[in-house]
Parts: structure tokens; sequence; C-alpha cells
């Protein structure tokens, strides 16, 4: 199963941590593991290549936790809330493989 975490504060978007491969499907095959991770990547690629804002991550098989520093940026918040809603979608879609969890004023 993968674990999806996000956290916020006031609302905002300050952090999330993928753990776990989903076990939809044989590596390489796993749509769910691969649309998590396209999501994921989108994000960081997002805000450390395109916004160029302080991030923090680490990259690990069947991993990745991405700390945003600077947090309080409206386009930062964009791309954040987009991954949110996909993560959601997948996560009702495939909620036998996926489990996703919203923690409130935790960054």
């Amino acid at each position: 199963m993968t674990r999806i975490t996000i956290f916020k504060k006031n609302g905002m978007i300050c952090e999330y941590q993928i753990k776990g491969h989903s076990g939809y499907a044989e590596e390489g095959s796993d749509i769910v593991c691969s649309g998590i991770s396209v999501a994921a990547q989108m994000a960081l690629i997002g805000l450390n290549e395109v916004l160029h804002l302080n991030v923090k991550y680490d990259v690990k098989d069947a991993y990745l936790h991405v700390e945003l520093l600077d947090f309080d940026n409206s386009s930062a918040q964009s791309i954040l809330q987009a991954m949110e809603k996909t993560f959601e979608d997948i996560a009702k879609n495939y909620a036998r493989y996926v489990k996703m969890e919203v923690k409130e004023n935790v960054c």
C-alpha cells in the first residue's frame, strides 16, 4: 500500500511524504504507483526548477519527502493544491492500494 501524507499550516501545504508501493500490479506495470509518482515529481520539479523556491527533498526507492521552506507563495500553493487533488482522486478510486492523510498545523 502507498501512504501519502500532506502537511499543512494555516491551510497551506508545506510538506508531503509518500511511502511504499501500491501493490496494484507488478513493478513497471503499476498504474497507481505511476500516477502518484508523476504527480509528486511534477510538483517537486515545479517548485524547485520552475519557481526556484527553497525546497528540501529526499528520494529513495518507494519514498519521497518534500519540504517547502517558503510555502507562503501563491504559485507554489497552486501547484501543491493540484497535486493534492490528484492524490485525492487516486486514493478515492484505488482505496485498497492508497491511503491518504492530511495533517493540519504541523509545519
